[in-house]
């Protein structure tokens, strides 16, 4: 009898260490971004091999969202775009607390993941050419509280285009697809990495155009943020597309609260690099999962377990990403 006894409360003891996982939120954006399917990459990597924890991709409102659901302690993991974390972290932009967003100095980042190109798409026959052309259009500017919409509006603004000149639309990635299918918008903004199943569907669907920005519009628009880059969109990422297309590249940031534990950020950004060949299955994207990558565009403090990986691989880390 104590046999059994001794085993059944062994067997109690067992199960109750297997339930006591801890579950993590990774934030990411809509379903037919790159954000979702990269979260859910990340989420089976943490699943597989960090022991202890599982967890679970969650559609958001991306970047701007994603910033204050980690810094409430909302979500645990988020990619965000680094324009608009770099605006959270310092309180700048649209985080000056002007229009409700405040700054939200205890985010911290593993590292960058891959760049987003600023994709401007609209359809054949709409007779929009250039930026400039936008004026008076339907113009979906993005989701409310995602990056794209930073992005773009930072874009247009440094070429003298406000809302006032537009009629602007605050449309999800694959609403945006849908209401240029249907005809109920002239053209759309997309900040994601190339190629992305929103637009690879519309472009299947009708004939798309994508438009590239003058050499004078890409000064101006990298002239807007710190962390923009040139970008060029090959010829042929998407049906009917022929040319490369001129625009602007921000990077992916993976970003987590200064509040996480070390070694849990050790062992998350270790997973993500040791294992990236699983990522990029996922999406091609992922090529640029590289350690240089992450510490040339990453635009705010490392978290102290993240910076503990990069020194042990002998990485140089730019003096900016320190911890504070």
């Amino acid at each position: 009898m104590k046999v059994v006894i001794k085993s059944f409360v062994l067997a109690v003891l067992l199960c109750g260490a297997a339930l006591a996982q801890t579950s993590l939120s990774i934030a990411t954006g809509g379903t037919g971004g790159v954000y979702f399917p990269t979260g859910g990459a990340y989420a089976e990597l943490i699943n597989k091999y960090i022991d202890g924890y599982n967890a679970v991709a969650e559609v958001t409102g991306a970047s701007a969202e994603n910033a204050g659901l980690i810094s409430r302690g909302d979500s645990d993991i988020a990619l965000a775009l680094a324009d608009t974390i770099f605006q959270a972290y310092t309180g700048t932009g649209r985080f000056d607390g002007s229009s409700g967003l405040r700054q939200l100095a205890n985010l911290r980042a593993l590292g960058s993941a891959y760049p987003n190109a600023v994709h401007l798409v609209t359809l054949e026959g709409s007779g929009i050419e250039t930026l400039q052309d936008l004026k008076g259009k339907r113009v979906s500017v993005g989701a409310p509280g995602s990056g794209t919409e930073i992005s773009a509006q930072s874009i247009l603004n440094a070429n003298g285009i406000t809302y006032d000149d537009i009629n602007e639309q605050r449309l999800n990635f694959n609403e945006t697809a849908d209401a240029l299918r249907d005809g109920q918008i002239d053209a759309g903004f997309w900040s994601v990495g190339p190629p992305t199943s929103s637009i690879l569907s519309l472009a299947e669907a009708r004939d798309i155009k994508l438009i590239s920005l003058s050499d004078e519009e890409l000064q101006n628009g990298l002239s807007a943020s710190p962390v923009f880059t040139a970008f060029m969109i090959p010829g042929n990422t998407y049906k009917g597309q022929e040319t490369d297309v001129q625009t602007i590249g921000t990077p992916n940031v993976i970003v987590v609260a200064a509040e996480m534990d070390d070694e849990l950020a050790y062992n998350l950004i270790k997973t993500i690099f040791d294992h990236v060949d699983e990522v990029i299955a996922v999406h091609p994207s992922a090529n640029s999962t590289t350690a240089d990558f992450s510490l040339s565009a990453t635009p705010i403090p490392l978290h102290p377990g993240a910076l503990r990986y990069y020194q042990e691989i002998g990485a140089e880390i730019p003096e900016r990403l320190a911890s504070p």
